[in-house]
This record gives C-alpha cells, sequence and structure tokens, in this order.
C-alpha cells in the first residue's frame, strides 16, 4: 500500500516538474521567435493581407531604425508594455519581407552617437514631468528615401500597423499621385489676418484630412473658378462646391472624359460653411448648400438641395445640461448603413454624417450606380433649415417613409458631356462682345463629347462630416500632435482616394483603428422608445390645440354677448380642468416610458456584462465538473466489474 503511494507521489511530481520544463522552454521558443498567437475575431494583430503585398514589392534592403529608450527609470511606465509590443510588431515585418527588411534597436542615451542619430532621422525626444526626455519612434529608410514616426502613442496603437506600413509605401515609391482639392469650405486652413491678429485672432491650421491625404499623394488646391484640371491630376476632391460656376463643371466634366477620377462631397446643408446669412449675420446661413447640378443632370440623378435625411435607427444621442438629447438628422451610421462586399466600405464600421443630403433617380445610359451608404427604411426626408433649429421639432413630426435613401453612391461606365455646345460662354460686358464678335471659337470642336473607357465616379451627400469637428479628436502630448479618429469618416475618404489613385493595399489596415461596435439592439429599443414619446406628445399637443380653440370659441361668444372675457365661465372652467388632467395623465404616461426604457436598457446591459463576465467560467465549470462525474462513473464501473 505504501509503495503505491509512494509511486502515485512520485509519477504526480514528475508529471509536475515535466509541465514546467515544457512551459519555460515552450517560453523561450516562442520568444527567441517572436511568434504571436492572435485570439482576436479581427485579427487585429496579425498582419493584414495589405501588408504582406506591400512587403511582397520590396526589391531592395529596407532598414527599421527603433529607437526606444531603456531603463528602469527612463520611460514611463505605461510606455514599457508599448514598447515591447511595437518590437515586436516589427519582428512580423521582418519575418515576412523575405530578408528585405532589418531591423536595428538603438537606445539614445543623451549626448550619445544614438541621440545624434534620432534627432537626424525626425524621431523627437519626448519631456518627462522630472526634466528628462524619453524616445519612442521609427525611422525608415530605403535607398535614398526616409521617413519616420517621430512619437508612437499608445492611443494610436489600433493603426501602428497603418503607420508602419504607410511609411515604408512613401519610401519605397517616391513618385506620389497628384490630388487635386476643389472646396468652398477653409480645409486648407486660414493664414493670419494683420487686422484680426489684433484683436486675438489665431490663423487656422489645415483640415487633418487634407494633412492626412497630404502625406500619401501630392495634394494641390484648385480654385472654385478653374476653367482646367491640370493633366497629372489623377483624382479630383470636390468639397461644397457652393455656387459653382458653369466654366467650372466643364472642367470637371472634361477631366472626367480624360479619364479623370471625381470624388464630390455635396451637401443639403452645409454647417461648416462660415459664410455669414445675408439677411442676418447672427443667424445659421440656411441656404449654405451645394451641388453639380450640370453634372448630375447629364448623369441621370437628382440631389435635393433643400432636405436632409433624418432616421431614428441612426439618430446622434449626446447628453447636454444632464439631458439626454436625440438628434435624428446627424446620423451616426452603424455597419447596417454602410454598403458591403467593397473595398472601401467593407471594414468601416461607424460614420458620423450631419445633415446628409440624398440622392435619386435612375443613371443615364451606360452608367451602373452602387450605393455605398444608406438610411434604414425608419427614415424621412426634413427640410435642411429645421434640421437646424434642433431635433425637437423632428421628432414630433416624424413619420417613417419606409424607404432606405442613398447617402453616397457610386457611378461606373463611360461618361457623356454635360456640355454638348461645348464651353460655356463666359459673361462679358458689351464692348468684350463686340471685339470678339468676328473672332472664331474652335474650343467647342475641341471638346471631349464621352470617355473613351469606363471611368469612376463617387457622390457623397454631405461635406461637414470631412470637417475635424465630426472625425477626429486632436489631443495635445507634450507639444506633439496627436490625431486620434472619432470615427471612420477619415478613413472613409482615404479609403476612395486610395482605390481612385489605384492602389488599395492600405485600406483594410486602416479600418482597424476605428473598429467600434455599438449596441444596435439598445438602439434600436431607443428608436422604440422614442416612437412612444413621438405619440403621446403628438397626443398631448392636439389636446392642448383642441381646448384652445374650445376656449377661443367661448371667448368670442362671451364677446357678442357683452360680457367681460376675464371672468371664466363654469364651461370654461371645466374645460381647463379637464386639460390640466389630460395633461397630468400624458405627463405620467412618459414618466413610465422613460423609466420602462432605462428599465431596459439596465436589464440589457446587465445581461450583457454577466454573459462576458461570467458565462465563459459558468461554462468551463459546468464542464469540468460534468467531465468529473463521467470520469468517476467510469471508475465504479470498472470497479463492478
Amino acid at each position: 500500500m505504501k509503495k503505491k503511494q509512494f509511486e502515485t507521489l512520485l509519477y504526480s511530481t514528475v508529471g509536475i516538474v515535466a509541465m514546467f520544463i515544457i512551459i519555460v522552454a515552450a517560453n523561450l521558443v516562442f520568444g527567441v521567435a517572436k511568434t504571436r498567437v492572435d485570439l482576436t475575431a479581427e485579427k487585429l494583430y496579425t498582419l493584414s493581407p495589405g501588408t504582406k503585398k506591400i512587403l511582397s514589392k520590396l526589391d531592395g534592403p529596407v532598414e527599421i531604425r527603433f529607437y526606444v529608450t531603456e531603463g528602469e527609470k527612463d520611460m514611463p511606465l505605461q510606455f514599457k508594455g508599448y514598447a515591447q509590443r511595437v518590437e515586436d510588431l516589427l519582428h512580423e515585418y521582418k519575418q515576412y519581407s523575405k530578408g528585405n527588411i532589418t531591423i536595428r534597436k538603438l537606445n539614445p542615451k543623451p549626448d550619445s552617437d544614438q541621440e545624434d542619430s534620432a534627432r537626424l532621422d525626425g524621431v523627437e525626444p519626448q519631456p518627462l514631468q522630472t526634466g528628462e526626455q524619453f524616445y519612442l519612434g521609427i525611422a525608415i529608410s530605403y535607398a535614398d528615401s526616409k521617413a519616420a514616426l517621430p512619437f508612437l502613442s499608445p492611443d494610436r496603437e489600433r493603426l501602428l500597423e497603418y503607420d508602419v506600413s504607410r511609411a515604408i509605401t512613401r519610401v519605397i515609391t517616391p513618385d506620389r499621385p497628384t490630388v487635386g482639392v476643389m472646396t468652398a469650405l477653409p480645409m486648407f486652413g486660414m493664414p493670419m489676418n494683420p487686422m484680426m491678429a489684433r484683436m486675438g485672432q489665431q490663423p487656422q491650421d489645415s483640415w487633418v484630412v487634407i494633412s492626412e491625404l497630404q502625406r500619401d499623394f501630392n495634394v494641390r488646391q484648385i480654385q472654385m473658378d478653374a476653367d482646367k484640371i491640370d493633366d497629372d491630376i489623377k483624382v479630383l476632391v470636390v468639397a461644397h462646391p457652393k455656387e459653382i460656376t458653369d466654366k467650372a463643371q466643364y472642367a470637371i466634366d472634361q477631366f472626367i472624359l480624360r479619364g479623370g477620377r471625381l470624388i464630390a462631397f455635396l451637401d443639403g446643408q452645409a454647417i461648416m460653411d462660415q459664410t455669414k446669412n445675408p439677411q442676418n449675420p447672427m443667424m445659421p446661413n440656411f441656404s449654405a448648400n451645394s451641388s453639380l447640378d450640370k453634372l448630375l443632370k447629364a448623369w441621370g440623378i437628382q440631389f435635393d438641395t433643400t432636405k436632409v435625411a433624418a432616421d431614428m435607427n441612426f439618430a446622434t444621442r449626446f447628453v447636454r445640461n444632464n439631458r439626454q438629447e436625440v438628434a435624428p438628422a446627424v446620423l451616426s451610421l452603424n455597419q447596417a448603413g454602410i454598403g458591403k462586399g467593397d473595398i472601401v466600405t467593407e471594414q468601416l464600421d461607424s460614420l458620423l454624417i450631419p445633415f446628409c443630403g440624398t440622392f435619386s433617380g435612375t443613371p443615364a445610359e451606360g452608367l451602373k450606380q452602387e450605393v455605398l451608404l444608406k438610411t434604414s427604411p425608419k427614415s424621412q426626408l426634413v427640410e435642411g433649415f429645421m434640421a437646424q433649429m434642433g431635433g425637437d421639432q423632428i421628432l414630433k413630426d416624424f413619420k417613417e417613409s419606409g424607404t432606405s435613401y442613398p447617402l453616397a453612391i457610386r457611378l461606373t461606365g463611360k461618361f457623356k458631356t454635360a456640355f454638348p455646345d461645348g464651353k460655356p460662354k463666359d459673361t462679358k460686358p458689351a464692348d468684350d462682345e463686340k471685339k470678339d464678335a468676328d473672332k472664331k471659337d474652335d474650343k467647342p470642336a475641341d471638346s471631349l463629347k464621352e470617355s473613351k473607357s469606363e471611368n469612376v465616379v463617387i457622390l457623397v451627400g454631405d461635406a461637414d462630416m470631412l470637417s475635424d469637428n465630426f472625425s477626429v479628436q486632436v489631443q495635445n502630448f507634450f507639444g506633439q500632435k496627436i490625431v486620434i479618429p472619432r470615427n471612420s469618416n477619415l478613413t472613409f475618404v482615404q479609403n476612395m482616394v486610395e482605390q481612385m489613385s489605384g492602389d488599395s493595399n492600405l485600406i483594410a489596415m486602416r479600418s482597424r483603428g476605428t473598429l467600434n461596435r455599438p449596441f444596435t439592439v439598445v438602439q434600436e429599443m431607443q428608436a422604440q422608445a422614442d416612437q412612444r414619446f413621438r405619440a403621446k406628445i403628438k397626443e398631448l399637443e392636439g389636446s392642448l390645440q383642441e381646448t384652445q380653440k374650445k376656449l377661443n370659441e367661448l371667448q368670442a361668444a362671451r364677446k357678442d354677448q357683452g360680457q367681460q372675457r376675464t371672468i371664466l365661465s363654469a364651461e370654461q372652467q371645466a374645460e381647463l380642468q379637464k386639460f390640466r388632467m389630460k395633461e397630468a395623465e400624458a405627463k405620467h404616461e412618459l414618466k413610465n416610458v422613460r423609466k420602462d426604457l432605462r428599465r431596459e436598457i439596465d436589464s440589457l446591459e446587465n445581461r450583457l456584462k454577466w454573459t462576458n463576465i461570467a458565462g465563459m467560467p459558468a461554462l468551463v465549470t459546468v464542464f469540468g465538473i460534468g467531465l468529473g462525474l463521467y470520469k468517476r462513473q467510469r471508475a465504479k464501473n470498472r470497479v463492478s466489474r
């Protein structure tokens, strides 16, 4: 008996020691090999196919210099773990590069050669509260080209692969496509005005969307009155073409027929348009809308500049003055409103689009339409000026249309000119017309009538989504400007420009950085509760109007009888009392509906929490108990035999 116990103890001890050795050996092997296991559903920590394609194009040595301050007290604790994850990712680049990437890890101590190298590479030191500095950046070089990521912020960790792959792309392809931007918005910033500077006004920086495009393309500003788009421009971005002239539309028309790609952000109500209301400068500019009327008509597309989309499923909810408010015309699109099966939108998960116009019509012969963004059936079109006045009025009169309105579309095919008579003539004074009357204008004969090959045009019903207010959060980290995406707005723009310019390798990895999983069930519950609110509010207002009408009739009758109108009759008092009772009942019901809504949401959140926190451990426990009982039963059966 003792011998059997000794053997059991010996085997258990040997097994534990063997398991310990196996675990240690596995950690050593995986640590040297820099192998990681990615258990995320989206494979966020695995190199994307786009990165692998970029690495497969390497035909020469690329050196990555990883500058990281090392030492127990030289770097903040929150950056040490992140620095290790950066190093692990860089080693994955090395593994997939087939020997074309080498990594040098440098520790830029003060007054060292490594510190001088970091500053020459453009990697900037970050100050600490103690007055010390630390480095955490990357420099990439290929032949004579060099690119730097001056500071790797943990806030952009989900965009780390995109930033590194973009930097590699920049050094291996120094000749970048040219993108033109034509806009009536201050997207390129506002220079310092000496007169306004005296009043304390600061110059405005360019929008982040411009600075991000400038990192990948040669961005050129095109004036709104341009009569020709330069031939070297590959993609033209038109944002809020307010009051665009026929001459400029003709230039865009000919640009498309020559093979240029167009991305147009039209707008039914551009709140970022800073032009003043001509009638009242203190009021919003309700006429701040834009379109490409001549071009759209030739393409068979209509864009209503007077109405915008309101959607209860995609309504934006926010808290103001400790009160939750709903903005149905400020759309928070989730995956239900974003088209799938297209590389531009496949991995987008959230977009914030304020006061977006919609498209309708049937594409002209030879053109095919694809919907990229759309509303849900629980939507309707509302007047643009009403949308800016607030969401309460929209909620009060909201009626579902049952239609999913297109918010962004792509047109593909052979385009025909919108100017069959050639270039539109400028409006000239009478004297100039007499001077040019005898001159033969041979430009119409040079005008293109149809594109030689298929082309692509993308139309979006909003331009405000490009602004920093609706797309990014800009933080200042020790003087370093850190841009953190709020949603996928910026990604959507970059994806379109990148695809139109012919390179889509960065699209998939860029979309990872803004992954968001909204509780769509909660949003639907809120929409249903809002619908109940609307019905009750309308009932209350109808009762108020009916009572007021009755009171006016009674007052008119008393005036005809010559009685004093300041004294309420018994009938009037009864009517008022009846209304007050109805009002109290309606308010009580509204209060109960809000309680029910809060109770449903809290219940759903609690179920989700318990499922995530306790569900898996409980499942493992039940499985373990079941397995133990099964083995015990098998042992009993063996003994009984």
